[in-house]
């Protein structure tokens, strides 16, 4: 059974139930075949909502792998699943928001932001040479 809490979501591909979970690997191999910068360029990227064939292919495939499956996008190609084009393009769409979480600006899903673990959520506290509020 898949652990949403840990990014894991579950899909018939092949006739076969299985686990698909995006790890940091599988984000880098993802940022490669998107030549994107960062997560943010790829949360971005991801939520114009405009993938090819190919692009759901990888980003299934980045997600059996990030699961411990040894499978090429070759073989991910192949799969079949009830439901067609949109069965693929649900599986990836519910991969991404596991993933990133849904709503928000995609520099928020990626970690940034409001919130986000690289920007204080707070003002720095005033320091002897300094006022509040001021770096």
């Amino acid at each position: 059974m898949a652990n949403a809490r840990r990014g894991e979501i579950e899909a018939e591909l092949g006739g076969v139930r299985r686990r698909l979970v995006l790890t940091l690997g599988a984000l880098a191999e993802l940022e490669t075949h998107f030549e994107a910068q960062d997560l943010v360029e790829l949360a971005e990227r991801f939520g114009t909502g405009r993938l090819a064939a190919g692009d759901l292919v990888a980003v299934i495939g980045a997600g059996l792998r990030g699961a411990g499956e040894a499978i090429t996008d070759r073989e991910v190609a192949a799969l079949t699943t009830t439901g067609g084009a949109a069965s693929y393009a649900r599986i990836v769409s519910e991969l991404l928001t596991t993933t990133f979480g849904a709503g928000g600006s995609a520099a928020a899903e990626a970690g940034q932001g409001a919130g986000g673990p690289f920007v204080p959520t707070s003002p720095e506290p005033a320091g002897p040479n300094r006022s509040p509020g001021t770096t």
